[in-house]
């Protein structure tokens, strides 16, 4: 149910991309408090214009039934920041990341729905 939608200005290898999404889902599922078995994170690139420079930037839009609050949101920014300036070089005042809770009966899977 929880998903990290990640763009970035920078262009990424297939092996970059695939040492993102395994420590991006482990924070999701950790920081939300959901089964990590339901965490689907996807990861590509997008031209990017933040401040008026082209210098690398990134969005997460994570979104989840339940689970996201003030604390829980601040503790994604700051881990997702932290390994996106890790393994990415990316600047934390250069990443947005927006929180949107959805309800279960909007949030399809498996041939139905969660609500």
């Amino acid at each position: 149910m929880p998903l990290l939608i990640l763009q970035t200005s920078l262009r990424l290898s297939n092996q970059e991309r695939y040492n993102l999404v395994a420590p991006l889902s482990k924070i999701v599922a950790e920081c939300i408090g959901k089964p990590e078995r339901f965490v689907m994170v996807a990861v590509s690139e997008a031209a990017m214009l933040m401040g008026g420079a082209e210098t690398p930037a990134a969005y997460a839009d994570i979104r989840s039934i339940g689970g996201l609050n003030g604390a829980v949101n601040r503790k994604l920014s700051e881990r997702i920041c932290t390994l996106l300036h890790d393994q990415l070089g990316i600047s934390p005042d250069r990443v947005y990341l927006g929180f949107s809770n959805v309800s279960a009966e909007n949030w399809g899977w498996d041939s139905g729905t969660f609500g």
